[in-house]
């Protein structure tokens, strides 16, 4: 049996059935083009029937125990009916259909009697497409992982005719891992590798204090962002609340890839400045827009190259965004220099430091939750935005075209929004999950396309004014 890191079991005690810890998939295929009538159903079939490779976490259920730590162990009855189902949608339009199904079944707390992972098979009203949502609990692995089991199962050539599920593409053997354990500073010292390695960990966790503090008495100027200090009168915070409602947008990257050339930006710049100017527009439209820079969490992918070990290893860290400004360019700039600020920051430290002060300050947040002061106290942050890679390359299931790949994540303590970019073949997509209290949730992702506009608009001019000087 494997125990659970304290990061995985917070997910646990702190889950509520307004406030469900889990990620999901949506995965939207075009069918083969001689794809038969009964093909999803066939599909949904072979899904059913593929069960002797059901590998962990997949097959693992959690065991709580007065006497021990919780830890994870096998499902003896293990039922494949109860993960694997076929849904059919109505109505005047694929996509506006899909998007409410699957903003239902995200909203849904999962099962802890069984193992806690669904997938749905999704066809109706377009008989050319059909879709997959595959949701995990979080204290099976964070989205980076998710993503490339996800990916694993798929096929890089449309000739490939069997289905590989995502629940046997992984390793037989776990792995010992951090995961693999409930004591912070087993924790620390497995990632470091050595003792005096967390005696560097702990250094690096008072440096971090450090910074805080010294940006909390204004000894330094926008060198870090001081987390509680968000503002709390807008639509993006408040105590979560139950229900789920998702949208989505996508750049072509040809468009990423030319602003990120002619700015020298990463696509992080750019893609985190289109979302700063789509959320002021929101606010604006909502009439609770604010003249101090929108703090976002962004989550810091901890993992060493090669590892694929089961659980959580990221890191969160605050980022402000820019001031409020109606000039694109000049917003880009700003949130450039901030992000240097944040890289010098994370990379002053080892990895171990990053998710002690994870662990420390998303403790304070889940309590909040948990006690239901989501209304009262100040958030750690306006919202969570993360960036997991994808494939470059176009992806298969037994000859169905991988069209577009949305995550759909969990929503953090105190934030009614979570915004995930995912770079999938050629394409910069983002999957937006809100509760249902989140007002016109599909505008904002139509104000992201348009902020994508406007940048270019305005670096072109800009940077044609600097080259005649």
């Amino acid at each position: 049996m494997a125990k659970l890191s304290i990061m995985d079991l917070g997910f646990f005690l702190t889950e509520t059935d307004a406030s469900p810890k889990h990620v999901g998939g949506l995965l939207m295929f075009s069918k083969p083009t001689a794809a038969a009538d009964d093909y999803v159903e066939k599909l949904v079939d072979e899904y059913a029937c593929n069960i002797d490779e059901i590998r962990a976490p997949f097959n693992q259920i959690i065991q709580f125990s007065v006497f021990k730590a919780p830890s994870w162990e096998c499902d003896k009855n293990f039922d494949i009916s109860k993960h694997v189902f076929y849904h059919t949608i109505e109505g005047d339009d694929f996509r506006d259909g899909l998007y409410d199904l699957i903003g239902e079944l995200h909203s849904v707390r999962m099962d802890r009697s069984r193992p806690m992972w669904e997938m749905h098979v999704i066809q109706g009203i377009d008989d050319k497409r059909f879709a997959l949502y595959t949701k995990l609990h979080h204290a099976y692995a964070d989205g980076v992982t998710m993503s490339s089991w996800l990916v694993n199962s798929l096929s890089e050539s449309a000739r490939t005719k069997s289905v590989t599920p995502i629940w046997s593409v992984l390793p037989h053997k776990r792995r010992q891992s951090t995961a693999d354990s409930i004591s912070v500073m087993k924790v620390l010292t497995q990632l470091g590798g050595r003792y005096t390695d967390y005696i560097k960990a702990f250094t690096g966790l008072s440096k971090l204090s450090a910074q805080l503090a010294l940006e909390t008495l204004n000894l330094t100027k926008n060198a870090v962002a001081v987390p509680f200090r968000a503002n709390s009168s807008t639509p993006l915070t408040g105590q979560v609340s139950a229900g789920r409602q998702i949208a989505t947008a996508a750049v072509d990257m040809e468009r990423v890839h030319r602003l990120r050339k002619l700015t020298r930006s990463t696509l992080n710049h750019i893609a985190l400045t289109c979302i700063d100017g789509a959320l002021h527009r929101y606010l604006q439209d909502c009439g609770t827009d604010i003249n101090e820079p929108i703090t976002i969490q962004m989550p810091v992918n901890l993992r060493k190259s090669g590892d694929d070990s089961l659980g959580n290893k990221i890191g969160i860290v605050l980022v402000e965004l820019a001031s409020k400004t109606t000039d694109p360019y000049e917003r880009l700039r700003e949130i450039g220099f901030t992000l240097r600020n944040v890289r010098y920051q994370i990379d002053g430290v080892p990895p171990a430091s990053v998710m002690a002060y994870t662990v420390l300050l998303g403790g304070v947040s889940l309590i909040a939750e948990a006690l239901k002061l989501g209304d009262v106290l100040p958030p750690l942050g306006n919202t969570l935005v993360s960036n997991v890679p994808g494939p470059a390359k176009a992806l298969y299931l037994k000859g169905a075209k991988l069209e577009e790949m949305y995550p759909i994540s969990a929503l953090t303590p105190s934030n009614h929004l979570n915004i995930t970019l995912y770079s999938y073949d050629g394409r910069l997509q983002f999957g937006l999950v809100a509760t249902t209290a989140m007002p016109n949730l599909n505008v904002l992702g139509d104000y992201i396309h348009d902020a994508f506009d406007d940048l270019e608009k305005a670096v072109s001019p800009s940077l044609l004014a600097n080259t005649k000087k």
